[in-house]
């Protein structure tokens, strides 16, 4: 009597199960290889946070250069030349109608206003100067410019708002003075005049 040997039939064979598990783990370190060379795009964005704005604007179209000049607590300024000191940053020099047109799709667009800001960016206890210059005169005409300051944080809050008469080229005129108190509030408004044009 002849003895068979059965067979034993099993679904996988060792062989099988190492190549997969092989394959398993290659597959797991590409992935984590791959999220880690890819990092998810940054959107580009950048938070400007600021504490109060200060802006003059003047008359819309108008070829005239007005500069805004801003003294900080330290004796730091801002102004075309240095648009940023500490906390404080120009944010737009406009220079009338220079640079104000630019062509989109073939057609030239004109941007009219006429409007320079400054942002100061924290609460450096203080007192703060804001001056207007009278820069450079294409009508030879005095300029009107309205002045704001505002407070940002917690709500907005106009602290300053009045118009200043530029009368000449070269001429510059005390828009405002405050003083910013260590909470943030503002106290002692007031124009009396301070030159700090260089």
């Amino acid at each position: 009597m002849a003895f068979r040997r059965k067979r034993r039939h099993s679904d996988t064979d060792p062989f099988t199960d190492l190549l997969f598990n092989a394959l398993l783990g290659f597959t797991f370190m590409f992935l984590i290889a791959v999220f880690f060379l890819n990092p998810p795009a940054k959107t580009g964005e950048i938070p400007a946070k600021a504490e109060y704005i200060i802006t003059a604007t003047w008359e819309s179209g108008r070829p005239d250069d007005v500069d805004l000049w801003v003294q900080g607590p330290g004796g730091d300024k801002v102004w075309y030349l240095n648009p940023e000191a500490g906390m404080m940053n120009l944010d737009r020099d406009d220079r009338g109608l220079i640079n104000d047109e630019m062509i989109v799709d073939g057609q030239r667009i004109t941007n009219e206003l006429n409007q320079e800001i400054v942002t100061i960016r924290g609460r450096a206890p203080g007192e703060y100067v804001v001056n207007l210059q009278y820069y450079d005169s294409k009508t030879g005409q005095p300029i009107l410019a309205d002045v704001v300051v505002s407070r940002i944080n917690p709500r907005l809050q106009i602290v300053f708002k009045d118009q200043v008469a530029l009368d000449y080229p070269g001429q510059e005129h005390t828009a405002v003075r405050f003083t910013v108190n260590p909470d943030g509030s503002v106290s002692n408004v007031n124009t009396l005049a301070k030159s700090i044009v260089q």
